[in-house]
């Protein structure tokens, strides 16, 4: 691959994490109930030649959100942090003021709210919801969209009311590779992406979507292939989704899985996934 940074677009850090303030992660998750810090991957990027990262939020939490700035700040490799903030308080644009206020607030590159979480599957179409999206827009953000098939509606129409908006599909909306690669409900609701230029889709995620005891990278194939016929080679990004994936893989399987799935693209499809992207969608 040609030269060029690499960059890892979606990563996780916690502390020790309490019961309460984790409930995701239950018993098939119990082995990630530790902490993990910059301490833990950076040996694993360096491995792996990843130069730059993006950390992603896992809590509804502004404290968690400034925290995760300042752990940026010090870790000498991530270049840029999807926060959180509460889209439907009308003091939006305040608590993101607060994030760029904070230490490490210049590396604020992003918003994401579990959507897939909220009872109403329509959540993403509230006009409160779009009026803090704007709130994003206008303060040079993207949008991570943590969704599921049946939040895909939702996603869609938030992403053709708010044109400039960047929008950052994560985990390929989590389709149901389990059950095999004819998820048609998920590719009905991905497929109006395609056109829509201001979505791109991280190709993260997949190997928890997968059986994790016996996943192939096969398995995997008919999906990556699918969003590349969608997005192409400038909407897509490469992700780890660490230290979730370890569940069903190490770090160094998840990354050269996707080469093997990339491997039939151009040199120059590959480097734009695996960092060109993220460095453009993120303006990191």
């Amino acid at each position: 691959m040609s030269s060029g940074l690499v960059v890892d677009a979606h990563h996780h850090f916690w502390p020790q994490p309490k019961p309460e303030l984790y409930p995701w992660l239950t018993e098939p998750l119990a082995g990630l109930r530790r902490p993990f810090g910059p301490d833990d991957l950076r040996p694993l990027l360096e491995a792996a030649g990843v130069d730059r990262t993006v950390l992603v939020q896992t809590r509804s939490s502004l404290d968690e959100s400034i925290d995760l700035l300042a752990t940026a700040a010090g870790s000498g490799f991530v270049a840029g942090v999807v926060a959180w903030v509460d889209l439907t308080d009308p003091a939006v644009r305040r608590a993101i003021a607060r994030l760029r206020a904070a230490p490490g607030g210049e590396r604020l590159v992003g918003i994401r709210h579990q959507a897939h979480d909220e009872a109403d599957a329509g959540w993403l179409a509230r006009a409160e919801v779009h009026q803090g999206l704007a709130a994003v827009a206008e303060a040079g953000l993207a949008y991570d969209l943590l969704v599921r098939t049946p939040q895909l509606p939702a996603a869609v129409a938030a992403a053709r009311a708010l044109p400039s908006l960047r929008f950052v599909i994560d985990h390929l909306a989590k389709p149901g590779i389990a059950a095999g690669p004819e998820d048609l409900d998920w590719a009905a609701g991905m497929m109006p992406f395609a056109d829509l230029p201001n979505v791109s889709c991280k190709l993260s995620g997949m190997v928890t979507e997968a059986d994790w005891a016996g996943w192939q990278p096969a398995d995997l194939q008919p999906y990556v292939d699918r969003v590349y016929s969608w997005f192409g080679e400038d909407r897509l990004l490469y992700g780890s989704d660490w230290p979730v994936c370890l569940v069903a893989a190490d770090y160094g399987r998840v990354m050269d899985t996707l080469h093997q799935l990339l491997s039939g693209r151009s040199e120059e499809a590959r480097r734009k996934v695996f960092g060109a992207n993220a460095m453009r969608i993120y303006s990191l």
